[in-house]
């Protein structure tokens, strides 16, 4: 992997993080990560919605001229959401109404018109295709991680409703980490949405601003000369 695929990955899953760092997204990111699989559900169609339309908007940059690039990014996000929100309804009708409202709101996530319009119009379609990857991918784990910690303190457990993603034979699925009365009701209510977040942004700040160890001296480094 090149240099600036790499710079492509690091941005997206660490550095400029949609979800932790730019903050964008926000209302589907709170509203409907109180469980894992939903989530995780609403990761993987941002992730779609993403790759395609950057791959779309980099295939088309030299025939868009400068007055109509907006709105026919728009154009784009806007049928590739419409598209994959088909699918959800097609193949994974339980999931798409548990969703409900947010799959179609995905085109105005403004995490997908900043990623057409800063990267993908000026790139290749390979560098495009890694940026929409990476963004996706980096969005998808903090609706993952949040979602199960919401779901552990709310339910104490994990990955119920995995039938909604894979199918009945994971109906009943869940991983029973802490007894049922012992959750928090806040944790899935909207308040915990905002605290859990802000847990995760707080603990994404302390790793980054950590101090680290000044370089030792290199003449300490060397061994002792011998006399």
């Amino acid at each position: 992997m090149s240099d600036g695929t790499t710079n492509i990955w690091r941005n997206g899953l660490w550095d400029n993080n949609p979800g932790l760092v730019q903050l964008l997204g926000l209302c589907p990111l709170l509203a409907v990560s109180n469980t894992t699989v939903n989530g995780l559900g609403l990761g993987l169609a941002t992730m779609a919605v993403l790759v395609i339309s950057s791959a779309s908007v980099s295939l088309l940059r030299s025939a868009l001229s400068a007055e109509i690039r907006i709105p026919a990014f728009v154009l784009i996000i806007a049928t590739t959401v419409t598209a994959v929100d088909l699918v959800l309804q097609a193949w994974l009708h339980d999931l798409s109404r548990t969703l409900g409202i947010f799959v179609p709101l995905i085109v105005t996530n403004c995490t997908i018109l900043a990623r057409a319009e800063a990267f993908a119009s000026r790139q290749p379609l390979t560098a495009a295709v890694h940026d929409g990857l990476a963004q996706g991918v980096g969005f998808a784990a903090v609706l993952v991680v949040l979602g199960a910690g919401r779901e552990l303190v709310g339910h104490g457990t994990l990955l119920a409703d995995l039938d909604l993603l894979l199918g009945d034979r994971f109906a009943g699925f869940a991983i029973q980490i802490m007894p049922f009365d012992s959750g928090l009701l806040i944790a899935l209510l909207p308040p915990g949405a905002f605290i859990g977040l802000g847990l995760m942004v707080a603990v994404r700040q302390y790793l980054i601003q950590k101090p680290r160890p000044e370089p030792r001296m290199a003449a300490e480094q060397q061994e002792p000369a011998q006399s």
